[in-house]
């Protein structure tokens, strides 16, 4: 780390010829056509491929009109508030959008039995693997040392690169067996090595949910509620698919179809999702929440409260980039389902835990934010809470630490993630490769000794 110190000044004084070089106008997108993003300029996505693992819904054409509807999220056609009425009472609604996912069709209740059996035995790891592995370099950015320990992974399997769609299978349950694993005792390693906390390696108990299994790791006396567990459980249900479009999922499909193994393609979606614009959303509504209550003097003050989110829309406020984090979505407008199913979950938990009065707070801002945008910004559809308003809050009553939130999506992704690389591997079988026009021009060579 001292030899990079003592060579920043370099890397300081040639960032200007990137800035000068590798800058491209948001007008020349426009001039040529091209979609920044794959994003047409009303937010709707370039139609990059086929899928039959999911649907989001957020639209109606009304006479030939198409019109902002309450969203919908559908996993194989099934809608994601139906699965999870339909699993009340249940340990392992979870897992039973999982087999869903991967499978395309409702398990029998022994199909779903049988499914969380190998799902449970699945929940070990290579002799010495955490202390080898995820122990030797402990680091606060758990993404990072998940992604290592799943390439690390491939070293263990000898039929890693084997591409056979029941292998396929087989690696991405035992993966998603390990994922929670890998969160847990990789933020325990962090939590000892750095910040001189206690050390907890709890094993898995193969009976118990994905849900269960994380808090019981988690948690020092290993205990949890009813009502924890299954808040935890739709959480992830909520969080396990989401489109082939989003960042991840098509990072996914992208490094699938150039034939690489299922280690690799789970270690490159995780990458992408670590990133801050994809799953480190509710992150940013943690610490926006946080600067509110420190910048109020009456959170109970709807004028006060009105007064500061329009410095937060202003730039003003808190990282001044002119957003209150949580509110809108790339594809829904007028509602997300997943925040509208949650939010139910959500107040039974704040009721447990005693925090009716930070509840009250969220409550107020979901109800004056989306007007306040509207009346600021040019808005092309409507504007509602996404889930990540409300997963963060979450999260936070049931204990699990800011370092986990991102890793705990990935718990759940991962579900999504195989289903879209066995889906890219049946059917695609073409790598893809999209199209960049280049504004480089062309330029007469100098020799070296002829250069200014």
């Amino acid at each position: 780390m001292d030899h990079l110190q003592n060579v920043m000044g370099y890397f300081d004084q040639q960032q200007p010829l990137c800035a000068e070089h590798d800058r491209i106008s948001k007008d020349l997108y426009k001039e040529f056509g091209v979609k920044a993003g794959l994003r047409d300029e009303n937010g709707k996505g370039v139609l990059a491929g086929l899928t039959n693992i999911s649907d989001i819904r957020a639209f109606q054409y009304v006479d030939g009109v198409k019109k902002p509807a309450d969203g919908q999220l559908l996993y194989r056609g099934y809608d994601v508030k139906d699965l999870i009425r339909g699993s009340s009472g249940s340990r392992f609604a979870f897992e039973e959008a999982g087999y869903l996912l991967l499978f395309g069709e409702l398990p029998t209740q022994e199909k779903l039995e049988e499914f969380c059996r190998v799902l449970g035995e699945c929940r070990t790891m290579p002799t010495n693997f955490t202390r080898d592995v995820i122990m030797k370099a402990p680091s606060h950015d758990i993404m990072n040392s998940m992604a290592r320990s799943v390439l690390t992974l491939a070293s263990y399997d000898p039929k890693a690169g084997d591409l056979e769609i029941s292998n396929v299978l087989r690696q991405s349950i035992q993966l998603a067996g390990i994922f929670p694993m890998l969160a847990v005792y990789s933020y325990h390693a962090y939590n000892h090595y750095e910040k001189d906390g206690s050390m907890y390696i709890h094993r898995p108990d193969p009976e118990l949910s994905t849900a269960e299994n994380f808090l019981r790791m988690l948690r020092p006396d290993m205990k949890y509620t009813e009502l924890e567990a299954r808040v935890l459980d739709v959480a992830l249900l909520l969080h396990a698919e989401h489109g082939g479009g989003n960042n991840s999922t098509f990072t996914t499909r992208v490094v699938t179809s150039s034939g690489t193994d299922t280690y690799s393609a789970m270690a490159a979606a995780l990458c992408s999702l670590k990133g801050p614009r994809h799953g480190g959303a509710n992150l940013m509504v943690m610490q926006m929440m946080q600067n509110i209550r420190e910048n109020l003097h009456d959170t109970e003050d709807d004028e006060e409260l009105e007064a500061y989110l329009k410095k937060l829309l202003h730039g003003e406020a808190f990282d001044r980039k002119g957003l209150i984090y949580g509110m809108g979505h790339a594809v829904y407008s007028l509602s997300d389902p997943r925040e509208v199913v949650f939010k139910g979950y959500v107040e039974q938990l704040a009721h447990e835990k005693g925090r009716d009065k930070d509840l009250a707070l969220y409550n107020k801002i979901e109800h004056m934010a989306p007007q306040l945008i509207t009346e600021e910004r040019k808005i092309f559809k409507g504007v509602s809470p996404n889930v990540d308003f409300y997963s963060g809050f979450v999260y936070d009553m049931l204990g699990i630490p800011m370092e986990l939130y991102t890793p705990l999506f990935a718990v759940a992704r991962v579900m999504g993630w195989s289903a879209h690389r066995i889906e890219e591997l049946l059917s695609a079988n073409k790598i893809i490769r999209p199209a960049y026009k280049s504004l480089g021009g062309t330029h007469e060579y100098v020799r070296r000794n002829e250069r200014e």
